[in-house]
């Protein structure tokens, strides 16, 4: 039965029907032309756009070029000016030699020389062998000159007079820099004039350039104020740097090599400038006036254009819309009119009933609808169709019918059908067909029922193991007390009884076997509990009372493997309160593997050390802290990932429950356990446990 089928009754006969084949072709067809249409005007207005942006841009690159020009022609200007200077400069460091001059009227010109040209900072006279003979420096900036570094056969200088002597002529020196007494420092340049006489060498003229000075005595009052000018390295490393800061959004450079004998230096100038305008001249703001006319007809054209394509593309977003509901959707949808007839169904719905588009289109009468159910739908439709009942908006289950005559069962959303001016013109309804669902929910129950019968088994199992993990200490500590019973009462030949120290001792180990048989029952009990998660019985204990209790055993086995056992408890220290076997369980399990870890030929000393003491980190809490440490070999990184894994061991004869059971008691009694290296070698676990409060009585 379809329950709350949406509305369906017969459809009257003047229902809209689909437009026959030819006629969607004609309008595919004109479609295509007002393409066309479209593109021709594209393309107009691509090629005007175009010309504009190419006359902008042809504008802007000679402004630029322009700006890059007069660059150019103020760095060969400089270039030009800095070489006229130098010459100047060589003539008057050749004066200085007129008249064979003494040492003293020889400094008295030189210091002339300097007053008037600050780009030089020192001058030297020197003999043929390079060896000072009178100097004088610049007034204006006071240097510090390390005399040996300058009658080096490889300074600067020495080298620049190499080269003079060598071509016979001035030779320029490569620059170095300088350090001033004020902590900062500056680029020199040696110049070295040879002094010829006779066709020899009868000594040397040194002048020290400042590039700092050259360019701001002899390139700075030209510059502009967007400008600086600098010197640099033929691989652009900059030697000194004059000019104003960065004024504008664009940088145009521009580089004149300054060739001096023996060195090579080049001058480069930057200038700043605002990005060219977009209009930077008369024609180009003339010739985008008439694009803009241009375009403002073309806008006008467009806008009639688009009235008479406006019902094409109508019908192109019908169409649009339609395919993809057909193409894109899983979902089965249909569409009704007001009398309840299918006036469309997307492919979805189509494989979903078995039914094709043709054979559902104009029905009143669905086929999908159940043959027994059809009369109880269509009453249903009648009643939704008068409008005495809305479709529930959260959807509705119902039973559907394919073509072959399967049953299936699908969820349906139904809702009116608006159309763009606001009037209600049908019902639109998507289907999902829930049969799948309903089989994996059938599925999910029946596994969920396995799960709970495997987790009780699995609780069965777990509570096994853990029996016979934890039992194996106090049975084996009553085979070991019943077999030294059994030795004590053996008697030598000729003895009638046995010794009564030899009773005395039979008499303690039955003590002890009657405590151990004692302790595999509580533990029996304690595990029995823990399995069922149920709330175990805490008493408030002291660290030695535990320690008491399992020392026997401890120290048993520690005997076996030659181990020597160490116990320290703080004095003053509280109670804690415990579940008194599983804690006992605890300190046997990480005893014993701790002996279990010194167990080798190569490990000596063996001792095992028992601490107990307050937690320094839980100390306002009330803590106390356990710790069992060793000195085996330490644990392996990759194992200390899966240590605490139940079933994880490293020992053929382990069954991976030990850490594992200690953990998970640690952590029932709030506490935690964890391990860590142990120096020089060995591992340590500590737990935590709390501590019991006077004021819980």
């Amino acid at each position: 039965m379809e329950r709350g089928e949406g509305v369906e009754e017969a459809a009257p006969a003047d229902a809209p029907e689909l437009p026959p084949q030819g006629v969607v072709q004609r309008r595919l067809r004109r479609w295509a032309g007002a393409w066309r249409r479209w593109s021709l005007w594209a393309l107009l207005v691509l090629l005007v756009a175009s010309m504009l942006v190419t006359l902008v841009w042809l504008a802007g690159r000679y402004e630029a070029s322009q700006v890059q020009a007069r660059l150019e022609r103020d760095t060969a200007d400089a270039v030009v000016d800095i070489r006229n200077a130098f010459a100047h400069n060589l003539q008057n460091l050749q004066a200085l030699q007129a008249g064979d001059p003494d040492l003293a009227s020889w400094e008295a010109r030189a210091a002339e020389l300097l007053a008037t040209r600050r780009e030089l900072v020192r001058i030297e006279w020197r003999d043929a062998q390079l060896q000072l003979r009178a100097h004088a420096e610049s007034p204006y900036r006071p240097q510090h000159w390390d005399p040996s570094k300058r009658s080096s056969l490889h300074s600067e200088a020495a080298l620049a007079c190499t080269n003079a002597q060598r071509i016979n002529g001035p030779s320029y020196s490569s620059s170095y820099f300088q350090p001033l007494p004020d902590g900062a420092g500056a680029e020199m340049m040696e110049v070295c004039l040879p002094q010829i006489q006779d066709r020899r060498v009868r000594g040397f003229v040194v002048a020290t350039y400042a590039l700092q000075t050259v360019l701001q005595d002899l390139v700075a009052p030209g510059l502009q104020r967007t400008q600086e000018v600098s010197f640099t390295e033929a691989d652009g490393t900059r030697l000194a740097l004059i000019g104003a800061m960065r004024r504008g959004s664009r940088m145009f450079t521009a580089q004149q090599l300054f060739d001096l004998p023996g060195n090579t230096l080049v001058l480069r100038m930057d200038g700043w400038h605002a990005a060219p305008s977009v209009f930077p001249n008369v024609l180009t703001a003339l010739v985008t006036a008439m694009s803009i006319a241009l375009v403002t007809v073309l806008v006008v054209l467009v806008r009639d254009n688009r009235r008479r394509l406006r019902a094409e593309r109508d019908l192109g977003d019908a169409l649009a819309f339609r395919k993809t509901m057909e193409d894109s959707l899983l979902t089965g949808l249909r569409a009704r009119d007001l009398s309840g007839r299918i006036t469309y169904v997307n492919p979805a719905f189509c494989d979903m009933v078995g039914y094709a588009a043709e054979e559902l289109v104009g029905q009143a009468l669905p086929p999908y609808w159940p043959p027994e159910h059809a009369h109880e739908y269509a009453e249903r439709q009648s009643v939704r169709m008068a409008g005495r009942l809305d479709p529930p908006r959260e959807g509705y289950e119902t039973i559907f019918m394919r073509k072959d005559g399967t049953r299936f069962p699908v969820m349906i959303y139904e809702a009116p059908l608006i159309n763009a001016h606001g009037l209600h013109t049908g019902w639109m309804g998507s289907f999902l067909d829930v049969s799948e669902q309903r089989r994996v929910e059938e599925l999910s129950r029946a596994s969920h029922e396995r799960l709970q019968a495997t987790a009780r088994l699995a609780t069965v199992g777990e509570m096994a193991s853990l029996l016979s993990h934890e039992l194996n200490q106090p049975l084996a500590a009553i085979s070991s007390y019943a077999t030294g019973s059994l030795n004590l009462l053996e008697c030598p030949a000729g003895c009638a009884q046995p010794a009564p120290q030899d009773l005395a001792d039979v008499r303690v180990a039955v003590q002890r076997i009657a405590a151990q048989a004692e302790r595999a029952g509580r533990v029996i009990k304690s595990v029995h509990d823990f399995v069922r998660r149920r709330d175990q019985s805490r008493e408030p204990v002291t660290a030695q009372d535990l320690f008491d209790a399992v020392l026997p055993l401890i120290r048993l086995q520690a005997n076996k493997v030659g181990v020597r056992v160490l116990l320290d408890i703080r004095p003053g220290l509280p109670r804690v309160l415990c579940d008194t076997t599983m804690v006992e369980q605890v300190l046997l399990n990480l005893a014993r593997n701790a002996m279990q870890a010194m167990d080798s030929p190569d490990i000596h000393p063996r001792i095992l050390e028992l601490r107990v003491r307050r937690a320094a980190c839980n100390a306002a809490k009330g803590w106390l802290e356990f710790s069992v440490a060793d000195m085996g070999v330490g644990i392996a990184p990759e194992v200390a990932e899966r240590l605490f894994t139940p079933f994880y061991t490293t020992r053929a004869e382990g069954m991976g429950l030990g850490l594992s059971l200690c953990r998970t008691v640690v952590e029932q009694h709030g506490g935690f356990l964890g391990h860590a290296a142990r120096t020089p070698r060995g591992t340590v676990f500590t737990f935590t446990l709390p501590a019991f409060q006077e004021t819980e009585l």
